[in-house]
């Protein structure tokens, strides 16, 4: 293989590893909660467990939905509809959580490293296939840090680190 072809076959495999790395955290967050910490905000404008799993949902249907071959903006997403709370079960809110990741690991398994310089669309702009995907790494940890912050507030004494404890 090629030196362009190694270095795309490395970036996919070390974006599926990033995204991975990301949901495990927000899982391993989201495990530790009970079912009203789903609804609950630090203040009027905070989202919820809620609200930020329906727009990372509504986001990766979007976004990795024939990737490729169509805008990653979808006229039929409701994105401000994401932003309004329905008190979804959690049972709901688990089951879009987890279509959301399959969509992105299957998008990004189907990928070769002759698409990483391909150009597609976000909102009519285009991106090569690389820039598109660090888009969503930078998005999707953003809101996965606000998980991972608004479970720990929500747990306080009772949190379990995710990651090595302190002094130790």
């Amino acid at each position: 293989m090629n030196q362009p072809l190694q270095l795309g076959d490395e970036f996919l495999k070390e974006s599926i590893l990033v995204f991975d790395s990301m949901k495990k955290l927000a899982d391993r967050t989201m495990s530790q909660l009970e079912d009203a910490h789903f609804y609950e905000t630090i203040d009027p404008e905070s989202n919820s467990l809620e609200i930020l799993i329906k727009h990372m949902h509504g986001n990766m249907m979007s976004r990795w939905t024939d990737f490729l071959t169509t805008d990653g903006e979808k006229p039929d997403r409701n994105r401000d509809g994401e932003f309004e709370a329905d008190r979804l079960p959690r049972t709901e809110l688990l089951r879009l959580w987890e279509e959301g990741w399959e969509r992105v690991f299957q998008t990004l398994r189907s990928l070769t490293p002759g698409d990483v310089l391909r150009t597609v669309y976000i909102r009519g702009e285009a991106h090569t296939v690389l820039k598109a995907i660090q888009r969503q790494v930078s998005h999707y940890g953003y809101h996965v840090g606000q998980i991972v912050f608004l479970g720990k507030h929500l747990k306080s004494d009772r949190w379990q680190t995710l990651s090595i404890p302190r002094k130790r």
